[in-house]
């Protein structure tokens, strides 16, 4: 996908051909998840939009069913959790009241890289087998599978908002890999995870420092991450830090209470 331009086009093009719309979300945190842009376009279409909010086995059953209620004023949601099965039934239930009877059936599955959104289309599959992005988390085409005689689902191009570094780090939107520099972004993330969880650094990695900078020295000199001299590999301990959030190594979660919602 060359730019933001021809995937939006694509994207665009897919919802058309869709019956029903899958948005799908990350549980830690679902409201900065959503794309608004997707939501709005689907709508002027008249099409049916499930928010879907996966990850969900990282987040408390309580804090899921919060968001399950807020959302739900807007759009019909559930959750769900793969890797405990939570919620497979809800999803295959939701297909078929929003198709309304009708068969076959063409969804579209839409969301931020790395929300799971191949994973929803392996839940429908019944296995995991699915064509998914050789890179986990960022599907650059969309590809087509046939979930069942009746169930066609369309896998889409992670929807990348124009966002800074920051933030599209936050939202998992952006490979470690592909940051020039890091360090301010994982900074970033240090501070707004500690703001919501001051001790998951402190358990995850067994680092004394809180201090965001000092907590990434550390955890470059636990790692063995030296460069020439015996210098902490700050940028390369930042990077981990980045792939351990989007690989759900971190939990840290936010509520509908954090967004002033109940």
């Amino acid at each position: 996908m060359n730019s933001m331009s021809q995937q939006w086009r694509l994207i665009k093009q897919v919802i058309r051909r869709a019956d029903v719309v899958f948005e799908v979300l990350d549980a830690r945190d679902p409201m900065a998840t959503r794309t608004k842009k997707v939501e709005a376009y689907v709508k002027k279409l008249g099409k049916p939009l499930i928010l879907v909010i996966n990850k969900s086995d990282l987040i408390p059953r309580s804090v899921a069913e919060k968001w399950k209620k807020v959302l739900s004023r807007e759009y019909p949601t559930i959750y769900i959790g793969a890797r405990d099965r939570l919620g497979t039934r809800q999803l295959w239930k939701a297909v078929k009241i929003a198709a309304r009877g009708k068969k076959p059936v063409t969804v579209a599955v839409v969301g931020l890289p790395n929300v799971g959104k191949s994973t929803i289309i392996n839940v429908l599959k019944g296995r995991s087998s699915a064509g998914t992005s050789p890179i986990p988390g960022f599907t650059t085409e969309a590809q087509t599978v046939r979930a069942a005689t009746w169930l066609k689902v369309i896998d889409t191009p992670g929807i990348v908002p124009r966002l800074s570094s920051e933030e599209l780090v936050f939202r998992s939107a952006l490979r470690p890999e592909s940051l020039e520099d890091p360090l301010i972004p994982a900074i970033k993330l240090i501070e707004k995870l500690a703001s919501k969880d001051p001790e998951v650094f402190q358990r995850t990695y067994r680092v004394k420092s809180r201090e965001p900078l000092k907590m990434l020295e550390e955890l470059a000199r636990r790692r063995g991450l030296l460069l020439k001299g015996g210098e902490p590999n700050v940028e390369e301990a930042a990077r981990i830090l980045i792939r351990d959030w989007q690989k759900g190594k971190l939990v840290v979660y936010f509520t509908p209470e954090d967004y002033g919602l109940t």
